[in-house]
């Protein structure tokens, strides 16, 4: 195995640079990953990328880039209990403390010990071809599951299902996305998945809206405009939507996904920064809607979600539109922060086919 290898930080400037790193010896406890694939989340773009604007969970330590990482074991340090040498595995992205209370529940996003430290944001991700893993972040990947399947569940498709799961879809219900960014079309994949009777998209961006068409995610899609809530609850019998899903993180969407949605409705906020403005009398409280909010999901619903895609024979790869090299990876970047795509990965081997 070679000694030193490339990786991709962030300076926080919109650019990527490479160092070299030594290849990490696992210790007790933990794996050394080669990776396969490492996909791109809005949240780099947003805190990291274009400056370094986190803090907190979210402050950036000038490590490797690359919170969705996914890969194969290729040694083991002592003291691992369950993976072995050439597992395929998800790395949860958030290696918690493992002893707080949200960290036993499974909820290491929400550890808030000084040892909690998220990988490609205080330790070291998945842009370079290793990473060092503790064993109690890995997810098994079955064979059915590409490794950029996996690292779409590693954050996205992951973040989205605990939304789904905490507002509960089924036939019964028509369920609005606003925004289809690949969080959005994440949530419609899944959506239509649990059998949802309607579902109605908004986004700014055509593009979007075609690549949601084009994959026969959506049944209905509109540009935000004065009258959007007219035209959903319009196509809904007048009533509005039962479920809706906000991943534009937008004030005005917001609103949307709230105002759309009908009496006893369900909506989860997943988009992450912004504002909202809603006047709480008649659009929450006189129709008795709830608002949730959802924070990227525990590692047991992650392992739940591995078994369902599986089960309904659906590829969250496939709202990957751009694939790109680890020497690329300036230009991935770049091209995430545009908008003018679906989901864009940095591949390793075969993935990159």
């Amino acid at each position: 195995m070679e000694k030193m290898m490339k990786g991709a930080i962030l300076p926080g400037d919109s650019s990527v640079a490479f160092k070299e790193f030594e290849v990490p010896t696992p210790g007790h406890g933990q794996v050394l990953v080669r990776t396969k694939s490492s996909t791109i989340c809005g949240s780099d773009i947003r805190a990291i990328y274009r400056e370094h604007l986190g803090k907190g969970p979210e402050g950036y330590q000038n490590v490797i880039a690359g919170h969705e990482p996914c890969g194969q074991i290729v040694q083991t340090g002592p003291g691992c209990k369950r993976f072995k040498d050439g597992d395929r595995v998800i790395i949860y992205h958030i290696s918690g403390c493992g002893v707080c209370h949200d960290c036993r529940m499974g909820y290491m996003i929400s550890c808030s010990s000084e040892h909690r430290a998220a990988y490609g944001w205080q330790r070291d991700g998945g842009m370079a071809p290793y990473i060092l893993a503790d064993e109690k972040d890995l997810v098994y990947l079955p064979d059915e599951l590409t490794y950029t399947d996996g690292a779409q569940v590693a954050c996205g498709f992951g973040t989205v299902y605990e939304a789904i799961e905490k507002i509960g879809i089924s036939g019964n219900d028509a369920v609005l996305v606003v925004g289809l960014g690949p969080v959005g079309l994440a949530a419609l994949m899944l959506a239509k998945a649990l059998g949802a009777d309607k579902l109605i998209g908004v986004e700014v961006n055509p593009d979007r809206i075609a690549l949601a068409e084009k994959l026969n995610l959506v049944d209905h899609a509109f540009a935000p405009s004065d009258d959007v809530v007219e035209k959903i609850k319009e196509i809904t019998g007048g009533h509005g939507v039962e479920k809706a899903l906000d991943c534009s993180a937008h004030k005005d969407g917001r609103a949307v996904a709230i105002r759309a949605t009908r009496q006893w409705g369900k909506i989860a906020f997943v988009g992450e920064g912004g504002t909202v403005e809603f006047n709480p009398s008649p659009d929450i409280i006189h129709d008795q809607k709830t608002i949730y909010g959802s924070w990227v999901t525990s590692i047991w619903r992650m392992e739940d979600l591995v078994e369902r895609l599986v089960r309904w024979n659906i590829h969250p790869e496939d709202l990957v539109t751009h694939r790109f090299s680890l020497e690329d990876a300036d230009k991935a970047y770049a091209l995430m922060a545009s908008g003018k795509c679906g989901k864009v990965a940095v591949c390793f081997d075969e993935e990159l086919k």
